[in-house]
């Protein structure tokens, strides 16, 4: 896990953003931050604390201010701005807002890219932020499979041969979808979501022994595959073992750890003759009903008498 980078090119895809200068293609300058910035006291000559990897977003505020200076004076005070060299400046509110001929200048002149929004600056500053979270999430790939039962993810781990493949297909056979198949990709999103999704080369593509290569959106249909799903619940499949106790209540709640966060976990052994999708489907169920405050487990202890609480 090193430090992730997203392209310019990217952000002006998936942002509302415009080029008014670009000193060279967009996908060679890239941010590494996911934090954004509104240069306002560094307009006003407070130069401590100035962060000139993030992107600099010119508001309302910064924009007045700047206009309501001498001429002489603003050339000076964008030209430390520029000179800092960040990713981007961006000017918000195009409608309203026109970029100083100045800053033109000096966005060629230090090699700055200059971009506009068409958004409100903290509207836009949300969409920055979100897509740079996303985009610059820590992140680690995992051999197993990502599916989505019953609007659960579910990544399935297990050993090479085990049958996670085998049983994503039948999954979607029974209506769910697949994400990912052999790898998948799990990025952390915040501190407690993990999003999963595959890699963009085997999309939706899945490995079935003695059948081969199988396209699932092009055998099942789109409806049948997912681009990514937040990760609720790891099921590691394992060869049965007559000697190991397994989970027969469900009351001990046990964690699967994906980079610091703590996911509902549970070991399902595989022999003959078990339906492994019904368990699957079951699990998924159960695990909502769990997010919603039912427990199965400790309800058939109340009604055994064995507990009397349902905390």
């Amino acid at each position: 896990m090193g430090n992730f980078a997203v392209s310019l090119k990217r952000l002006v895809e998936k942002v509302s953003l415009e080029v008014t200068y670009a000193p060279c293609e967009l996908d060679k300058i890239s941010v590494e931050i996911a934090e954004v910035n509104r240069p306002g006291l560094f307009l006003t000559g407070y130069y401590d604390y100035f962060d000139k990897l993030r992107l600099q977003i010119m508001g309302l505020a910064e924009m007045n201010f700047l206009a309501g200076l001498a001429p002489e004076k603003r050339r000076e005070r964008l030209d430390q701005l520029f000179r800092q060299q960040p990713p981007a400046v961006i000017v918000c509110r195009s409608e309203e807002l026109e970029p100083f001929p100045e800053m033109l200048e000096l966005a060629q002149q230090h090699k700055v890219a200059l971009l506009r929004s068409n958004e409100m600056t903290c509207t836009l500053m949300g969409s920055l932020i979100s897509v740079l979270n996303l985009e610059l999430a820590p992140r680690i790939t995992r051999h197993g499979v990502l599916v989505e039962v019953y609007g659960e993810g579910i990544l399935i781990l297990g050993d090479s041969g085990i049958g996670k493949s085998e049983l994503a297909i039948e999954l979607v056979k029974r209506g769910h979808r697949l994400v990912a198949d052999d790898a998948v990709e799990l990025r952390k999103v915040s501190n407690r979501q993990i999003m999963g999704t595959a890699p963009e080369n085997i999309r939706h593509f899945i490995e079935l022994r003695g059948v081969g290569i199988v396209n699932v959106a092009r055998v099942f249909g789109v409806g049948a595959v997912k681009v990514s799903e937040s990760i609720d619940l790891v099921v590691q499949l394992e060869a049965w073992d007559p000697t190991k106790n397994y989970q027969r209540t469900g009351l001990e709640s046990e964690y699967y750890d994906i980079l610091g966060v703590n996911i509902p976990s549970t070991i399902i052994p595989v022999s003959p003759g078990r339906n492994l999708a019904v368990v699957l489907e079951t699990a998924a169920i159960n695990n909502r009903q769990k997010k919603m405050g039912y427990n199965a487990a400790k309800e058939l202890l109340i009604r055994l008498g064995l507990n009397d609480t349902m905390d």
